[in-house]
């Protein structure tokens, strides 16, 4: 698989990464070792990476954001990096809107989200009263509903190049019951928009495993060559930071089809 992988890479390589940075962001009850695979890619294809470890478990997402989010931009800019890039899995992509929302970051580049709660997720709200449940997901993740006063919901429009991966196979049925289809065991691809988003496609893949997968890092890497998904799965969407990004017009034939 690493081989077929670093050919991918050697594929796109032609793009002008240079030294761009990419900022990995695992999800909730994750490590950085989550994103290891995606990593090797990354770097294979000539990224600076930046894969973060955070206590996801042990903080509500206000403070995990800035936790996790300056120091890896310090780490970007000490290298130089022109731009920077965010490829998130599930609710890294939420500290990045909270982070977003009260920061600007002006080299940010592209951003892949993978299996995120833009609009919360059904299972936190049927089973956050549960015993055990907000001991094992922490602050966190009882912010993660699809209520008008949780977090997610709150956040807003994304003003960034924004591409979401969203699975559609789930390996965890009892989740799924709390779901509407499709969805991944944790998140339905319908609560995975945001508005803002520029492109979309669903992959065949569960939740814990959209970061590791050959067909889900094929995506990322071409979102962020392209800014935008490849094959006949893929919806696009004019979306205004795609209209305006720098990166999008140093790409030809770069506005969605």
């Amino acid at each position: 698989m690493r081989t077929i992988l670093a050919l991918i890479a050697l594929m796109i390589s032609g793009y002008s990464a240079g030294s761009d940075c990419v900022v990995l962001l695992h999800g909730l009850a994750r490590s950085a070792s989550a994103m290891e695979t995606m990593e090797q890619a990354l770097t294979d294809a000539g990224y600076f990476t930046v894969n973060v470890d955070y206590p996801s478990r042990q903080h509500a997402v206000e403070q995990l954001a800035p936790m996790a989010i300056a120091p890896a931009l310090a780490k970007c800019r000490a290298e130089h990096s022109p731009a920077i890039h965010f490829v998130t899995h599930s609710m890294g992509g939420i500290l990045l809107r909270q982070y977003t929302k009260d920061h600007q970051i002006a080299e940010l580049g592209r951003v892949v989200m993978m299996g995120p709660p833009n609009q919360g997720s059904q299972v936190v709200d049927n089973l956050k009263d549960v015993p055990g449940f907000e001991a094992f997901n922490g602050p966190a993740g009882m912010q993660l509903g699809t209520g008008e006063q949780d977090l997610p919901r709150q956040l807003g429009p994304v003003t960034f190049e924004l591409g979401i991966i969203a699975g559609t196979r789930s390996i965890n049925l009892l989740l799924s019951n709390y779901l509407p289809n499709p969805d991944d065991g944790k998140v339905s691809l319908e609560n995975t928009k945001v508005a803002g988003m520029c492109a979309l496609v669903s992959v065949n893949v569960s939740h814990p495993f959209l970061m590791k997968r050959q067909k889900v890092i094929s995506q990322v890497l071409h979102f962020l060559q392209y800014g935008k998904f490849s094959g006949d799965n893929a919806a696009h969407f004019v979306c205004p930071a795609q209209l305006t990004s720098t990166l999008a017009r140093n790409v030809p034939d770069y506005i969605p089809k």
